[in-house]
């Protein structure tokens, strides 16, 4: 994140102190519900969206995720 003294900054794509956007998230989580494993999900992201992931990283994001539910 870019350097800002006043606090006046604000990221277009990802809110600040966010690592991923939230509808990516949101997307992960969709297919895992619907019982796609880690690569399923990374191999339907890449044809879809053209975007590289390892199925470490939705991994993470499905691990976060049951975290916030079992809370």
């Amino acid at each position: 994140m870019p350097r800002d003294r006043n606090g006046t900054f604000e990221p277009q794509i990802i809110p600040k102190y966010e690592k991923r956007v939230p509808l990516f998230n949101d997307q992960i989580i969709s297919m895992y519900g619907f019982g796609m494993s880690d690569r399923d999900i990374k191999a339907h992201l890449e044809q879809v969206y053209n975007v590289e992931v390892s199925p470490e990283l939705i991994s993470r994001v499905t691990s976060a995720v049951m975290d916030d539910v079992s809370d």
